[in-house]
């Protein structure tokens, strides 16, 4: 697959619309999956969210909320900010409507992606996102994978947060995922970052695509299959001689996975 710098990114999205300080959907990137929304509430009130087509997570960035959803009240004690911890958090289904309510206030990203299937509302606790410190030496990052492929169930959505301690790299080496074969997935993807000079790097992953669904016919998988640059991919090979950045967990236990397993 041929792709250009206007295919791989988009640049001068509007930063807000509505009631939402930052929006990108299918609609506004050009593409076809995956959405990124973040809310900001003040105290005591409330926003209504129509999901549609979409499956939809509900992420506390900073602050908690209650989310009123086809009966059911998820709570979502969520954190103090971005970098406390692994937090909390709502799956909500296509075709939903649901209440937002924080009662201190809070900045919320709604993560979102076309859905085929029907999944139930549902509760995420913090407890169960598994904290994975990925790769070594200055491509040490700790991975949040709270609605990853094998970790969460959902039908289209794959959602992780990155956190890299100042002066390492991530989402390295550079690779793609812009076609479905074999060894590799399409997958559109958003990255919402919080960041100050000198300081950790925090990021939210969203990503779906066309054959991530179980409806999207024989073979689909919701995997995440990349493929690397030929020219860096060399670079996976130098991390087993290297130790794991000793910064490294923030804030949270975590278990180590295999060096390189997956791509951020």
């Amino acid at each position: 697959m041929t792709t250009t710098a206007s295919d791989t990114h988009r640049l001068h999205l509007p930063a807000a619309s509505g009631p939402y300080a930052l929006q990108v959907t299918p609609e506004s990137a050009g593409w076809r999956h995956s959405s990124l929304r973040v809310l900001e509430l003040m105290a005591g009130a409330a926003h209504t969210l129509l999901t549609g087509e979409d499956e939809v997570l509900v992420v506390p960035l900073a602050g908690g909320c209650e989310v009123e959803c086809e009966g059911r009240t998820l709570t979502l004690s969520g954190r103090s900010g971005i970098l406390a911890g692994p937090t909390d958090f709502a799956y909500l289904p296509r075709e939903a409507t649901a209440v937002l309510r924080s009662p201190a206030g809070g900045r919320f990203a709604l993560c979102g992606a076309r859905a085929a299937r029907r999944l139930p509302a549902r509760y995420g606790p913090a407890a169960d996102v598994p904290v994975e410190l990925r790769a070594a030496g200055r491509c040490s990052r700790q991975v949040n994978n709270c609605a990853t492929a094998g970790v969460f169930e959902a039908d289209s959505i794959i959602a992780c947060e990155v956190i890299t301690p100042g002066g390492n790299w991530s989402s390295y080496p550079p690779h793609e995922h812009d076609e479905t074969t074999e060894i590799e997935n399409e997958l559109e993807e958003v990255h919402y970052f919080e960041i100050a000079p000198g300081h950790d790097l925090y990021y939210l992953n969203v990503m779906a695509g066309p054959g991530l669904n179980v409806m999207a016919g024989p073979g689909a998988e919701r995997a995440w299959r990349i493929v690397d640059d030929p020219a860096h991919a060399w670079i996976r090979g130098t991390w087993a001689d290297q130790p794991v950045d000793p910064r490294l967990p923030l804030h949270s236990p975590a278990s180590t996975s295999p060096n390189g397993a997956s791509p951020s």
